[in-house]
């Protein structure tokens, strides 16, 4: 798994509105919040992602762009999306090349780890959270990441 003061590899993909995404789209402009999860619609999964969309909007003002990425096939997770009425991005990573990259890849099952990056607007990763039990963790250590406030 990558750590913090690697460079973010970048990636090319298409998310769940239909629209292309890439790292680097926002070197120089925005830090992001990259998260893995394993699978759509499994309850920590759906825990995790509601989480993070009921604060979208503290990630949003404190600089930064939330994308999702599960291995899930892209209907899935676009079904997902939509079930849960989610306004950031989420990408189906069916092929593994993105999670692969990041190091988050299970060896045997062959699904996500429950993990997450903080790239700041150069590319360099700045924080790496790694919790696969306490989903709710995630939402708590990239709020104090970014100097926002969960409250």
């Amino acid at each position: 798994m990558l750590q913090r003061g690697d460079i973010a590899p970048d990636f090319d993909a298409v998310d769940c509105r239909g629209e292309r995404v890439t790292i680097g789209e926002y070197r120089g402009k925005r830090k992001v919040v990259l998260f893995f999860f394993p699978r759509a619609f499994t309850p920590a999964c759906t825990l995790e992602v509601r989480n993070f969309r009921d604060n979208h909007d503290r990630i949003s003002t404190a600089g930064a762009e939330l994308i999702g990425v599960s291995v899930d096939r892209a209907e899935r997770n676009c079904k997902f999306a939509e079930a849960e009425g989610l306004q950031f991005r989420l990408v189906g990573d069916e092929s593994k090349m993105i999670s692969e990259l990041y190091g988050v890849v299970w060896p045997v099952l062959r699904i996500d780890r429950r993990a997450t990056f903080v790239i700041d607007e150069q590319g360099v990763i700045i924080e790496v959270i790694h919790h696969e039990v306490q989903v709710y963790r995630h939402l708590e250590d990239v709020l104090e990441r970014l100097g926002a406030s969960k409250t």
